[in-house]
């Protein structure tokens, strides 16, 4: 007796499972993860998510959640398993994984308990999608986006950090409140590491190329009268903020890594500015990950901007690099 299906439905040909399709794995079912998945699903960016996790029952609760969405987003393909071969093929591999940092810990203090989960998730990705992009959320991202790099054996390329992306948009939209004028108007970046050492670049903020230092010379030091560092010390102090009032972030950060997405999968080479290997650059020496801004394409970091930095800034940014490495020397791979 034919099926419903049968009747309905006259097949033309067979879907082979070979098709090429764009996919997206994230790793860790946290409020973090689920606020990138959603993102992701809602803005259309890939036809398949693979939601990896080892908590088996939040995980396909999570999976239910996302799949009654589809009545009312473009449809996605959403898989999820404790079982890292349901992420095989996948353009790109989010890692949200990780133990969360606590109310008052920096996000340094969080490494080594990190760096003993990654071991375990790195060579499965990379087994299951050997041409895959890496892109490291949880934190301390910098120094989590070398150790991936080391331990997956991929190009310098295809290994990249969330970094100071969602730092920049704070940092813009703090400035565009004390300005008034809409965040997208403000152009400007944060660089470095993400976390307390993180690099204003206060040289390089412009409204329409009006450089706002060429309107106050003291912008971002000590003895500016505006005290416009204060909006970079709001930058550093905000996930603090948010961990003290909510327990954790989620929804910048989501939308932030979603605009990533969007620029690797779709090879739009939007400038982010994401943690990747810095060495070579401003003077740096060592083989560490800071954020600096890259244009991003469907293979990864194609370009690094030779920012033009004043002393300052580039004091500061070689003193994080020498800091991230001696946390490096540390590490127990």
């Amino acid at each position: 007796m034919a099926t419903v299906q049968e009747k309905l439905l006259e097949r033309v040909f067979e879907e082979e499972g070979t098709l090429t399709v764009r996919k997206v794995t994230i790793v860790g079912v946290g409020q973090v993860g689920m606020a990138c998945a959603y993102s992701i699903m809602q803005q259309g960016i890939c036809r398949e998510i693979a939601l990896v996790d080892m908590l088996k029952d939040k995980l396909q609760g999570e999976l239910l959640d996302m799949q009654h969405c589809q009545r009312f987003v473009k449809h996605v393909d959403i898989q999820a398993s404790t079982d890292y071969a349901v992420t095989a093929n996948s353009n790109l591999c989010i890692v949200t994984a990780g133990s969360r940092q606590k109310e008052g810990e920096s996000r340094r203090d969080l490494v080594q308990r990190n760096v003993n989960i990654f071991k375990g998730i790195i060579p499965q990705l990379v087994k299951y999608s050997p041409n895959t992009i890496l892109m490291i959320v949880s934190n301390p991202v910098d120094i989590l986006t070398y150790v991936a790099w080391k331990i997956s054996g991929l190009p310098r390329e295809r290994v990249i950090g969330s970094g100071t992306n969602l730092d920049t948009a704070r940092f813009h939209f703090l400035i565009s409140e004390k300005l008034n004028v809409a965040p997208t108007n403000v152009h400007g970046w944060i660089i470095g590491e993400h976390g307390d050492a993180s690099v204003a670049v206060w040289s390089g903020v412009n409204i329409a190329g009006v450089n706002l230092k060429d309107l106050n010379p003291g912008m971002g030091g000590k003895d500016d009268p505006e005290k416009w560092e204060d909006i970079h010390k709001k930058v550093i102090n905000s996930a603090y903020e948010m961990i003290k009032l909510k327990g954790y972030t989620s929804w910048a950060i989501g939308l932030s890594v979603a605009q990533m997405t969007q620029t690797i999968i779709r090879n739009q080479k939007n400038v982010h500015a994401i943690s990747t290997l810095v060495k070579g650059f401003h003077g740096i020496d060592e083989d560490v990950f800071l954020s600096l801004p890259c244009v991003l394409g469907s293979k990864g970091v194609m370009y690094v901007i030779k920012q033009t930095l004043d002393e300052n800034e580039v004091k500061q940014l070689q003193s994080c690099a020498r800091t991230m490495h001696e946390i490096q020397k540390t590490l127990v791979f």
